[in-house]
């Protein structure tokens, strides 16, 4: 009989799972058998032991199977999904979803709500008046079917192994080990149904993974894993040290990511949307990343792109008019500039401090229960290597309480740097994998 004292006592001492054991704790967890302490244990254990390619891919599949797993059978050729590890300022998704559904490949995907210092793809579209994000099952098929893209929140009884898993996590130090993050993304991603899975992996100042090396370890796990589950699956390692495009703040970002699609806003964004989508376009068999790229270029030009947007606004209920009038999203009561404190060139932003800054205002969630302002957030005017003058604009404050402008804009202090000399442009997209 298999006891779950000796699994926790296997990995201390360096051991390999076996898939039954891994199963018999991830079941036995799931449905409470096995009690909080004993898991806190194991999870630590893993932590410093590690786990190989085979023991993760067999703790993936296993917290599939812990709960519901959607079929996506009834919608037509190659389904395709992306998943990102978070950034600030990554509307990554209101872009490129649309330009590869115009391109002719359904897009079915399932997408969380933030916590911490960014909204999620979810907050994003909830910032559009009427959007629904939470479809049933039947519904969110649909809406595929019908015009090629559905975004929605996550429904049913998807993977409970990974939400009790993480909770206990969180609490216990055990967050950090390249096993337990990379079955936890891969689970969800699998348990989805698509065919095609492209990873979005971010380093730098504002990702979990602050170095290249570590994301890239990253992705090469997380593509391992969707492999062997018979996925095609490739990422691409993108540059977080910065903020993506100028805009932090969900409805801010929607707007944004409507400029993009009409073949203006940042060029960053356009840059990482158009890599990302090619590499989507290519695993779903369109020809080569050269002629998927072209194609995605095509997209926006020809207006497809955005049409599609507005399809899919409309097919989840939302007030589809703000793809023509930006100005129907929600803008906030007060706008408040951060200004320069002395000349030079902007030789930094901090990332993760933007993204606090953004919450302190009302766009992120300090804690799940946290309500988010969609019309709270930033709008960079400077970025780094812009020159400036001492009292500058460099940035608007949006907010619907003046109170809190005080301390975001302490928050920013230290965020932004500026210094003598132009700074070394970083790559924007630094790898790809495989």
């Amino acid at each position: 009989m298999m006891r779950m004292v000796d699994i926790i006592a296997k990995k201390r001492d360096g051991g390999k799972l076996s898939r039954e054991e891994i199963e018999f704790f991830i079941k036995g967890y799931t449905e409470g058998s096995i009690p909080d302490y004993q898991a806190s244990a194991l999870l630590m254990a893993i932590c410093l032991k590690g786990m190989d390619m085979e023991e993760a891919t067999h703790l993936t599949m296993a917290m599939v199977a812990s709960g519901d797993q959607i079929d996506l059978s009834a919608i037509e050729g190659i389904k395709v999904d992306k998943h990102s590890t978070g950034g600030v300022g990554d509307k990554t998704t209101l872009v490129l979803g649309p330009i590869v559904a115009a391109c002719g490949v359904k897009v079915a995907k399932m997408s969380g709500r933030g916590l911490g210092h960014t909204g999620g793809t979810i907050d994003k579209l909830e910032s559009i008046p009427g959007f629904n994000t939470q479809l049933t099952r039947e519904e969110f098929i649909r809406a595929v079917k019908e015009t090629g893209i559905a975004v929605a929140g996550q429904t049913g009884n998807l993977v409970p192994a990974d939400k009790k898993l993480y909770a206990l996590r969180d609490v216990t130090g055990t967050v950090r080990s390249l096993a337990l993050i990379s079955s936890s993304i891969m689970s969800k991603k699998l348990a989805a149904g698509s065919d095609v899975i492209v990873l979005d992996v971010k380093t730098g100042s504002g990702a979990f993974m602050k170095t290249v090396e570590e994301a890239r370890e990253l992705a090469e796990a997380m593509v391992s894993i969707g492999t062997r589950a018979g996925k095609k699956v490739a990422a691409v390692i993108t540059d977080m040290d910065r903020p993506l495009g100028y805009a932090v703040g969900n409805a801010l970002e929607v707007r944004e990511a409507i400029d993009v699609l009409k073949g203006k806003g940042p060029e960053d964004v356009r840059e990482v949307c158009l890599t990302l989508a090619a590499k989507m376009l290519e695993l779903a068999g369109k020809g080569s990343f050269g002629h998927c790229r072209e194609l995605a270029a095509q997209a926006i030009a020809s207006g497809a792109a955005l049409r599609k947007l507005e399809q899919m606004i409309r097919a989840q209920g939302g007030l589809a008019d703000v793809v023509r009038d930006p100005a129907l999203l929600p803008k906030a009561a007060h706008v408040k500039a951060y200004r320069a404190k002395r000349g030079g060139y902007i030789t930094g932003i901090q990332s993760e401090r933007l993204g606090i800054a953004a919450m302190m205002l009302g766009a992120g969630r300090a804690t799940k229960e946290s309500t988010i302002d969609p019309a709270a957030g930033i709008v960079l005017l400077k970025k780094p290597g812009d020159s400036v003058k001492e009292g500058d604009a460099l940035m608007e404050l949006h907010a619907n309480d003046e109170t809190l402008f005080e301390s975001a804009l302490a928050e920013l202090d230290i965020a932004v740097a500026i210094g003598d000399n132009v700074p070394e442009p970083a790559p924007l997209v630094i790898d790809f994998v495989p």
